[in-house]
């Protein structure tokens, strides 16, 4: 998948997300930026704690700050990492993802680093997701 129009606002905005990072524990700053349907860009960085698990993911604030805003659809995701190559989202913000995404294979992910940008569809990212299906009772 190349770059798509636009792809290179999304990861500038990714990249300046992630100078706001708090990475004290594992000096990674990520940085993340969403794209809503109206066209809103939305950003976050990775928030660490000294309690491990109660970090949050860049991609998380990204998309709970769209979601706060009330955004229900986003259109494109681009990442920040400063490796290369490029980390991708973690299991637990694919599945967050997801749920902002209803059509995953029409969702572009870039993750970009200082040299490199990989984009992908986040059906790619996530092949099998879950879906939450009420029983019929």
């Amino acid at each position: 998948m190349s770059l798509l129009p636009g792809a290179e606002e999304l990861v500038a905005a990714a990249r300046a997300a992630a100078a706001g990072a708090y990475a004290p524990y594992s000096d990674f700053p990520v940085g993340a930026a969403v794209r809503c349907e109206d066209g809103r860009i939305y950003t976050g960085a990775n928030v660490e704690n000294a309690s491990y698990g109660l970090g949050i993911c860049a991609e998380r604030v990204a998309v709970a700050g769209a979601a706060a805003q009330g955004r229900r659809r986003v259109e494109a995701v681009a990442v920040w990492t400063g490796s290369d190559p490029p980390s991708a989202p973690c299991g637990a913000c694919r599945q967050f993802l997801l749920e902002f995404c209803p059509r995953p294979e029409d969702v572009s992910v870039h993750l970009a680093g200082p040299a490199t940008v990989r984009s992908f569809h986040l059906s790619d990212l996530l092949p099998h997701p879950f879906r939450f299906q009420r029983s019929k009772e």
